[in-house]
């Protein structure tokens, strides 16, 4: 019997030749590649993202400042709505109120890219309350009645019962007094709520001046602080009180790095749009003598005498910006008020539809 020699296990466990892994050499080698195409990929992102930034900004921007137009188109359009079912009423003699800020000086800093309140118009959209019935006002027996005293009588009309339309009026409500033919008119604020008293409501309220004149403190909205021959301070049983429930626009800067434009309405305030730089509303107005309207928008009430019951077309022009970049390394300026920041502008022109009716 022929026997072999038994192989030593140094021999069994010797690795074959070419099944050796990566060398260290070729380790650093790939991770080299890889950190230069890494880098390369990094440095391209961050060439882009703020052109990506830039352009989702500019894209927020449009959508918020269509979306407060398309809001103040829909509130604009039936502004003087006061028409109600049963009560013969005339065209509501007004529609909206215009306070213009036209400031002297430059209103905001270019240093600090802030804006101040006077930078900014306000607009306010004059209604009714729907769920306030129209009145008959008097006073304590069946006379006219002045609103340069404080206390005017109302009589409820249809089905309403006095408890009703008495508590329909509150503290701080403003009321507007009109003829019925819709020739002169007054407002005025509440300082009680409404009380029975007599078979009639009794409507305590801040007396007017002659001529129905408020300051701004009677008159925030406007309708009656300047002179105008659409005021009175008269008015009898056939006339009509009625609530009104404005909406209110303007630009809120208690954050003047991001001034934002706001809807105030039922007491209630919501922001329609941030960083907003510009505010502007202008009017068309009715030519009552030449019955014609203007062709041009004037920005300054004075020129139709605060007589806002001319009013018949609303211009509004937004500004608004995207967030500044506070970088010294940011080249760009725009060409409104030299910001590093894009801007987009926006203008709309409305025709209030119970203004124009009438003429």
């Amino acid at each position: 019997m022929k026997i072999f020699p038994r192989r030593k296990c140094s021999e069994n466990a010797r690795p074959k030749k070419g099944s050796a892994g990566f060398t260290l050499v070729e380790l650093l080698v790939a991770a080299a590649v890889f950190l230069v195409v890494a880098g390369a990929a990094f440095t391209l992102l961050a060439r882009h993202q703020p052109l990506f930034n830039r352009q989702q900004n500019i894209a927020g921007l449009n959508i918020s400042m269509r979306n407060a137009a398309a809001q103040m188109q829909i509130d604009i359009v039936n502004a003087g709505t006061g028409y109600y079912v049963g009560a013969n009423i005339p065209g509501w003699p007004i529609g909206v109120t215009i306070q213009n800020s036209n400031p002297g000086t430059g209103c905001n800093n270019s240093a600090t890219y802030t804006y101040t309140a006077t930078c900014f118009d306000t607009l306010n959209v004059i209604g009714v309350d729907p769920n306030t019935p129209p009145t008959h006002p008097t006073d304590s027996g069946s006379n006219c009645v002045s609103t340069t005293s404080s206390i005017l009588f109302a009589t409820p009309t249809g089905t309403t019962t006095l408890a009703q339309l008495a508590a329909d009026y509150h503290t701080g409500d403003q009321i507007l007094v009109v003829k019925s033919d819709g020739s002169q008119m007054t407002t005025a604020i509440l300082t009680q709520n409404g009380q029975v008293t007599g078979g009639k409501v009794q409507l305590q309220h801040n007396p007017t001046g002659a001529a129905g004149l408020n300051s701004s403190t009677y008159d925030p909205l406007g309708i009656t602080t300047t002179t105008n021959d659409k005021l009175g301070d008269t008015f009898c049983a056939p006339d009509w009180v009625m609530k009104i429930s404005p909406v209110k626009y303007s630009v809120d800067v208690s954050n003047s790095a991001d001034p934002k434009l706001t809807r105030t309405a039922a007491g209630v305030t919501s922001v329609l749009a941030d960083q907003i730089i510009g505010f502007k509303v202008g009017a068309a107005t009715w030519n009552s003598s030449a019955d014609t309207d203007t062709v041009s928008y004037s920005f300054d009430p004075s020129t139709y005498g605060n007589d806002f019951t001319l009013v018949r077309s609303v211009r509004i022009s937004m500004i608004g910006r995207t967030p500044p970049v506070m970088n010294v390394a940011n080249t760009f300026r725009n060409s409104f008020d030299q910001g590093p920041y894009q801007i987009e502008g926006l203008s709309v022109v409305v025709n209030p539809r119970n203004l124009s009716m009438r003429d």
